[in-house]
């Protein structure tokens, strides 16, 4: 189980320092990873709101790592497993998507943010949900 909870928390952080570097100017990838429709793009985050994004990021590291037992001090069992559950449920949710641009129930399928959604997004926030729902059924009560 530490391997996992140690695994996913280094997802999580990688992910949350790539919004990092967002929200500080850097572009590369940006074009990848919003939605597009007919060319444009569907939403503009500002910086304020990357960076909100990167420290949820580093929050569900800190609780993904807190699975190992490494924050018993100062975070209660409940606390850490209630954690992995809202983890879990967003991520399947956003892996699900919104009927419309993302996740497997998107229509819009003809551009380069959805076919990265299809093949790497998805599977990702499959995966992660995935890991954090395990994470939570096995962290000690």
């Amino acid at each position: 189980m530490n391997v996992l909870a140690v695994l996913t928390a280094v997802v999580f952080a990688a992910l949350s320092a790539l919004h990092v570097y967002w929200a500080v100017g850097g572009r590369r990838g940006m074009g990848a990873v919003i939605p597009t429709v007919e060319g444009r793009r569907t939403l503009n985050p500002s910086a304020l709101a990357t960076i909100v994004v990167a420290v949820a990021l580093a929050l569900a590291a800190a609780i993904t790592l807190g699975a190992t037992g490494i924050l018993a001090a100062v975070a209660p069992a409940w606390v850490i497993r209630s954690g992995l559950v809202v983890l879990a449920v967003v991520f399947v949710a956003r892996a699900v998507g919104d009927f419309r641009l993302i996740g497997v129930t998107k229509r819009v399928r003809d551009t380069r943010f959805a076919r990265l959604d299809t093949f790497v997004f998805v599977p990702l926030c499959i995966g992660l949900g995935a890991a954090c729902a395990t994470l939570a059924w096995l962290a000690d009560p």
